[in-house]
C-alpha cells in the first residue's frame, strides 16, 4: 500500500471513487446474471464497459452539474457506452446509496488492507527499537514527576502491546465493517423481493466482501465503528509522539527524532531542532478524532433515509483513511531514525538524589519493622532531603531507625537505579517476539 499520503489520496480521487461505483455496478450486474434476473449477454456488457477510462469524464462532469445528483450521470454514461440493449440492465433494482456506500467501503476495505502492512512494518521497526533500548535505565514518571526506573524498551514495549490490540480490534471489525448493501429504495427490496439478499451476497461476494444482514439505509454503527477504532489507534499514534516532543526537549534530552541536514527549525532562531514530524503526528491525530462525535451525530439517520448522514459518514470516512495513513507513515520515519541517549537518562535519574529509589528502601526496611512504619521513616527521610537540600543517602544515613538496620554499603547498593526494573527486561522480550509474530501476519 501506501507509502506516501499521495497514493492514498489517489485512492479516494474522483477517478477511483467514480471506479469503485463502476465495480459495485459491474459486481451487481454479474449476480444477477448468476440468478437469471437479467440477461447474461448484458451482464457481460455491462462488465467489459465499466471501466472509468471507457467513459466521457467531461460528460459525466456537465450531468453532475444539471442534476446535482451524486450517480445518475455515471449510470447514464454507462448506459451510453453499454449500448440500448445491454444498457437498460444497469443498475437493476438498486438505489444510489446502495452502489456509493458500498464503492466507498470498497476504497476503505482497499486502504485497510494497506494500512495493516504498515502497522506491522512498525511493529517490526518498534521490535528492534524496544531490543536495542532493553536496558536503558530512565526515569518512569507518575503525574510527572519520577517515580520508580523503568528502562526505555520497556516504554516501547508498552507501545507495542497497545498496538497489537488495535490491530485485533481492526482484524475483528472486518466483516461488519465492509458489508455490501442491496436494499433498493427504502432498504426493503420491493422491488426484487428475496432474490435482492441472494444478489446481494453474490455482489458481496464477487467484491471480497460480506454482506449486510439488514440492508437499510439507516444502518451507520458499521461505519462509526470502524471510525473509532482509527480514532483509538490514533490516540496511541499521538501518545507516542507526544511523548517523543517531551523527551526531546533540551530539559529531558533523553531521545531526539530524525532531523535530516538541512532542516530549518525557525526562521528567526538558528538554533532550533524542532520535532516537527511529531508535531504533524498530533495534528493529524488530533483531526481524526474530530470524527469520533461526528459519526455518532451521522448515526441518527432521519427516517428510512438521511443524505446529511450519508455524507458526513462519506467524509469521515475518507479523510480518516488519509490521516491514518500520513501518521502511520510517519511514526516509521520517526522510530525507523529516532536516537536514544542513554547517558542522558542516567544523568536525569540522579536529578533526584536518589529519591527515586524510596520504594525499594521502603520494601527493604518494611521486612523489619512493618511496612506502614517503614514507610512513614522513609517519607521523613525523603522530606527532609527535598526541603534541605541534601542528597537521599544522607538524609537515609541520618535517620537513625535507618541507620540502624542498614549499613552504608547497604544503603548505597538499594540506591542504584539499575537494579530496580523490575520486570522490564521480560516485557521487552516477550513483546518484541508478539510484534513479530503480528507482523509476519499482516505482510
Amino acid at each position: 500500500m501506501a507509502d506516501t499520503q499521495t497514493t492514498v489520496e489517489e485512492m479516494f480521487s474522483e477517478k477511483s471513487i467514480f471506479q469503485a461505483y463502476l465495480d459495485v455496478e459491474a459486481a451487481l450486474a454479474k449476480a444477477q446474471a448468476k440468478l437469471g434476473v437479467i440477461p447474461q449477454f448484458a451482464a457481460d456488457k455491462i462488465v467489459a464497459c465499466a471501466q472509468i477510462d471507457m467513459l466521457n469524464i467531461e460528460n459525466i462532469h456537465s450531468g453532475l452539474v444539471k442534476t446535482g445528483h451524486p450517480l445518475v450521470p455515471l449510470i447514464w454514461e454507462l448506459d451510453n457506452v453499454c449500448g440500448p440493449e445491454a444498457g437498460g440492465y444497469i443498475h437493476w433494482g438498486a438505489t444510489t446509496q446502495n452502489i456509493t456506500q458500498t464503492g466507498k467501503l470498497l476504497l476503505v476495505k482497499r486502504f485497510h488492507v494497506g494500512f495493516l502492512q504498515d502497522i506491522g512494518r512498525l511493529l517490526i521497526i518498534l521490535a528492534s527499537l524496544a531490543e536495542y533500548s532493553r536496558d536503558y535505565v530512565m526515569p518512569g514518571r507518575t503525574h510527572g514527576q519520577h517515580a520508580v526506573p523503568v528502562t526505555f524498551g520497556y516504554k516501547v514495549a508498552v507501545w507495542i502491546d497497545e498496538i497489537i490490540r488495535h490491530v485485533e480490534r481492526m482484524q475483528a471489525c472486518e466483516d461488519r465493517v465492509f458489508a455490501a448493501m442491496l436494499g433498493g429504495g427504502a432498504g426493503t427490496l420491493a422491488s426484487v423481493g428475496m432474490e435482492g439478499l441472494e444478489t446481494q451476497k453474490l455482489m458481496a461476494e464477487e467484491l471480497e466482501m460480506a454482506s449486510m444482514s439488514m440492508p437499510s439505509r439507516v444502518i451507520g454503527d458499521h461505519l462509526a465503528e470502524y471510525i473509532m477504532v482509527l480514532a483509538m489507534f490514533s490516540a496511541t499514534e499521538s501518545k507516542m509522539a507526544s511523548e517523543v516532543y517531551t523527551l526531546m526537549k533540551q530539559e529531558f534530552g533523553e531521545v531526539e527524532e530524525p532531523i535530516p541536514k538541512g532542516r530549518v527549525g525557525s526562521s528567526t532562531m538558528p538554533q532550533k531542532r524542532n520535532p516537527s514530524i511529531c508535531q504533524s503526528i498530533i495534528a493529524w491525530g488530533r483531526e481524526v478524532r474530530m470524527f469520533v462525535p461526528l459519526c455518532l451525530e451521522a448515526m441518527q439517520w432521519g427516517h428510512e433515509a438521511d443524505a446529511a448522514s450519508e455524507k458526513s459518514f462519506g467524509f469521515a470516512l475518507e479523510r480518516s483513511c488519509i490521516l491514518m495513513n500520513s501518521i502511520v507513515n510517519s511514526m516509521i520515519t520517526v522510530f525507523g531514525g529516532i536516537q536514544v541517549f542513554p547517558k542522558r537518562m542516567k544523568d536525569n535519574l540522579e536529578l533526584s538524589g536518589g529519591l527515586i529509589m524510596a520504594e525499594r528502601v521502603m520494601l527493604v526496611l518494611g521486612n523489619e519493622m512493618g511496612r506502614q512504619r517503614a514507610h512513614d521513616v522513609v517519607y521523613e527521610a525523603a522530606q527532609r532531603a527535598a526541603n534541605e537540600d541534601i542528597s537521599f543517602k544522607r538524609a537515609l544515613a541520618e535517620e537513625k531507625e535507618i541507620s540502624m538496620r542498614l549499613s552504608e554499603e547497604e544503603i548505597n547498593n538499594l540506591l542504584d537505579p539499575t537494579t530496580y526494573t523490575g520486570l522490564c527486561g521480560y516485557f521487552v522480550d516477550s513483546f518484541v517476539a508478539k510484534a513479530r509474530d503480528i507482523s509476519d501476519t499482516l505482510q
